[in-house]
């Protein structure tokens, strides 16, 4: 399984964090986008409980799926 990493980046006038291709919300501060992203790359790492899940793919076709919830990715923070 691939790592996710937590990157900071300056983003709409403030500091983010931001997976992949994906931003978190805008922060006033570095400092503050750093800690969200300290609390949530911890979070990710939590396990949880085994469900079933639907999403869409990139195609729009729905896919149903029985999610472990102890299959965590690792994580990292990138400042």
């Amino acid at each position: 399984m691939a790592k996710l990493t937590y990157k900071i980046v300056e983003h709409d006038g403030g500091w983010a964090y931001k997976v992949g291709e994906t931003f978190s919300e805008t922060f006033p501060t570095h400092e503050d986008a750093l800690r969200a992203a300290e609390i949530a790359s911890a979070e990710q790492q939590v396990a949880g409980t085994t469900d079933g899940i639907q999403y869409e793919d990139a195609d729009g076709k729905w896919h149903d799926e029985l999610a472990d919830g102890r299959d965590r990715p690792q994580t990292e923070v990138s400042d």
